[in-house]
């Protein structure tokens, strides 16, 4: 499961160093605006998935990718994002 995520990570990374014309993953990347809109786009279609108990997955997957996008597109490193949640962590 999170060497899927992981490799969405590289791929994102990847793209940033060296863009692909054409790529929606580089629009994403260099459309902060763009890909913000994308986020909450999904979510909200998640959500509405959810609710209709249809879909789920997909839109499910759709968020994760814009979601990692967005952050690594405003230089949200997944790193720091795992090393909040630890310092959260209850024993």
């Amino acid at each position: 499961m999170l060497t899927t995520l992981e490799s969405l990570f590289n791929l994102a990374r990847e793209r940033k160093k060296n863009p692909v014309e054409g790529s929606y993953t580089n629009k994403l990347l260099s459309d902060k605006s763009f890909s913000k809109e994308k986020v909450v786009e999904e979510i909200n279609e998640l959500i509405e998935s959810v609710e209709k108990n249809s879909n789920k997955i997909h839109e499910a997957a759709d968020v994760f990718y814009h979601l990692i996008m967005f952050l690594e597109a405003n230089n949200i490193k997944i790193e720091q994002i795992e090393q909040e949640l630890e310092k959260r962590k209850k024993f």
